[in-house]
């Protein structure tokens, strides 16, 4: 009896490293977002979702579930850090998607310098994460500042209106999607008459709507998001910005903002995005089981929830490994096609080189109803909605 115990035993010790291992060989996802503030619409519970849907549709990987874990970093740098470091060093979790606080992303980038994982943002927007900051572990998702301060500025500009004013949130995106969008107002022959920086989730736009009133600027540029977005406009429709004559463009748009606001303050509106729920038969189909989930239309950032797992899923199935570098290699070399993109591809300096869309807010007589909010206006190429690769910095580049 002594003796099969000792055997039963020594199977227990032996069998211990085995489950370990089958443990840390399930493939463990990440998403860390805004679940309770200003950006939880446009990403938030949603892009969990959007994320459990990649992984249900991949089926097992590596002969094992994926598993889906999600925080809420309340908005607070140092709260995600923390929980991303728990996360990479002691709970398996193999890559981090969301991010929608590019401060927090800059961050988690240079974790993944020294660990062995992966961070896919599909939120966060600072053209950094792809230039002088880039990090081999880190993959740019749906957009940055620098698509996004090219895309309505560009059009605008180009089509005579040359003047500008922006309303900044006062955060590393701010200051980085302003940067570019001035770059973008400037090399097209553009002026740029004043800005003023704004406090996150703030209640009352009215000081800053009237400075932007009172410098006559042919377009106020919002370089807001998620709830501040909403609020701008709306305010700015009480105070009759656009019976001034001027026209709002929402640099970082998502269409719960334009949902909340309402057609008939956010008509005419210009923004630029990397999704849209109607566009074609793909991105509907997506959107009525999203819908099914959420009761609300996919945002462009809880599509790319979506699209980021999807590839990478394919990725570690195909190069049948979860070693970073092999993966990353491996998104590398496949091209990302999907409801949201198609041949889109993942450059060497972390950034997905994707189209850009250009859309007007609708016409409250020309919507067919509840989240028919947008005509496209044009297609921005990936070639020019991406900056150029020898422009950005970033070491990778070149080796």
């Amino acid at each position: 009896m002594g003796g099969r115990s000792i055997v039963a035993a020594g199977a227990m010790f032996l069998a211990l490293p085995f489950a370990a291992l089958a443990a840390d060989a399930s493939v463990k996802i990440g998403v860390l977002g805004d679940q309770s503030s200003i950006y939880a619409a446009a990403g938030g519970r949603g892009s969990i979702e959007a994320a459990k849907l990649a992984a249900e549709d991949a089926g097992p990987v590596l002969g094992a579930p994926v598993e889906i874990v999600s925080a809420d970093f309340q908005l607070k740098v140092d709260v995600g850090v923390a929980i991303a470091r728990k996360w990479y060093d002691e709970e398996n979790v193999d890559t981090i998607i969301d991010v929608p606080f590019s401060g927090l992303a800059l961050a988690i980038a240079d974790m993944t310098r020294t660990r062995p994982k992966l961070a896919l943002f599909n939120a966060a927007a600072s053209s950094d994460l792809t230039g002088a900051k880039c990090s081999p572990h880190v993959a740019q998702w749906t957009y940055d500042t620098y698509s996004l301060g090219h895309g309505t500025t560009s059009a605008l500009t180009s089509r005579g209106e040359k003047s500008w004013f922006f309303l900044t949130n006062d955060t590393v995106f701010g200051a980085s999607l302003e940067g570019d969008a001035v770059s973008a107002v400037k090399g097209a022959g553009g002026t740029v008459v004043g800005s003023v920086k704004t406090p996150t989730a703030s209640p009352d736009f009215s000081s800053y709507l009237l400075q932007a009133q009172s410098s006559n600027a042919q377009v106020i540029g919002l370089v807001e998001a998620g709830a501040d977005l909403a609020n701008s406009i709306k305010q700015g429709e009480e105070f009759g910005t656009k019976s001034r004559g001027q026209r709002f463009a929402a640099l970082m748009a998502t269409i719960d903002a334009i949902h909340g606001v309402g057609l008939k303050s956010a008509q005419g509106i210009m923004v630029a995005e990397a999704f849209y729920w109607d566009q074609n038969d793909e991105t509907r189909a997506f959107a009525k089981r999203f819908y099914a989930r959420m009761n609300a239309m996919p945002t462009q950032v809880q599509a790319g929830a979506y699209s980021a797992v999807n590839h990478y899923l394919k990725a570690v199935k195909a190069a049948g490994t979860k070693d970073p570098d092999v993966v990353m290699a491996k998104m590398r070399e496949l091209p990302i096609n999907d409801f949201m993109s198609k041949n889109a591809k993942l450059r060497i300096d972390g950034r997905v080189q994707r189209d850009l869309y250009l859309f007007e807010v609708k016409k409250p007589e020309e919507s067919k109803g509840p989240w028919d909010y947008y005509k496209q206006v044009a297609v921005i190429p990936a070639d020019k909605a991406t900056r150029p690769l020898d422009q950005g910095n970033c070491p990778l580049v070149g080796k």
